[in-house]
């Protein structure tokens, strides 16, 4: 999972990346607002931690121009005010959850898999809904890709990019993008993992390998008609 955390106090952001790594997630941190929106313009997060109280402008002022832009990233406000008025304006600006400082860090981590749960069950229903065939199916419980009814098992890094290819269907994603939103700011950005994982979702593909279209100078794209995502009940 790839994380912003938008804290302008620098050992409570420490100790939250720490611990966020720690959980073998990527956690990217800034201290403003401003470079916070510059950050989730450029690049794809999972999550984003927001502190109220920033430089500049507020967390409160944050959420609400993310989703004026929309972005529909998950937002997990903290602060330290416990007011119920400051809760609910967050919440109007488009805040999903709220934790009040000091937190438990084991709370911390389950509101952030909650939201992140959430937030796969739309995607997971939009793309149901969208209509699809069925010789090409996403099993996100059984962790593989279905191809013609033969199950086909996926590592945890090429069921990111699947899911991610087929949450921006018909987009055309940068490797830079690409590579931030499953590896992380840190990774080496002339590295040619990407390349490398395209091709290993193509031959998973077969015959329906040219689903994944190359953009030349541009990145690439999932086209034709979407996945399948198979629920169980």
């Amino acid at each position: 999972m790839n994380i912003l955390v938008i804290e302008d106090e620098e050992r409570v952001a420490d100790f939250i990346c720490r611990g966020l790594r720690g959980e073998g997630w990527c956690a990217t941190h800034c201290a403003d607002g401003e470079g916070a929106l510059a950050m989730l313009r450029d690049n794809t997060f999972d999550v984003v931690l927001l502190d109220i109280v920033l430089p500049g402008i507020s967390g409160h002022e944050v959420c609400a121009r993310l989703r004026m832009a929309g972005n529909h990233t998950p937002v997990l406000m903290l602060t330290a005010l416990d007011a119920t008025d400051e809760k609910v304006a967050g919440l109007r600006r488009g805040a999903d959850d709220y934790l009040s400082k000091p937190f438990s860090f084991d709370e911390l981590i389950a509101r952030i898999e909650a939201l992140h749960r959430r937030a796969e069950a739309f995607a997971q229903a939009a793309v149901s809904d969208a209509g699809s065939v069925d010789e090409v199916q996403f099993d996100r419980e059984a962790l593989c890709l279905v191809v013609d009814g033969e199950a086909i098992s996926l590592s945890a890094r090429e069921r990111d990019l699947m899911a991610l290819l087929l949450a921006n269907g018909g987009r055309v994603l940068s490797r830079e993008r690409i590579l931030n939103s499953i590896w992380g700011l840190n990774e080496d950005p002339m590295t040619n993992t990407v390349d490398v994982y395209i091709a290993r979702l193509r031959k998973k593909l077969g015959s329906y390998a040219g689903r994944i279209t190359t953009v030349r100078g541009a990145g690439y794209r999932y086209d034709e008609t979407p996945l399948t995502v198979i629920k169980r009940l």
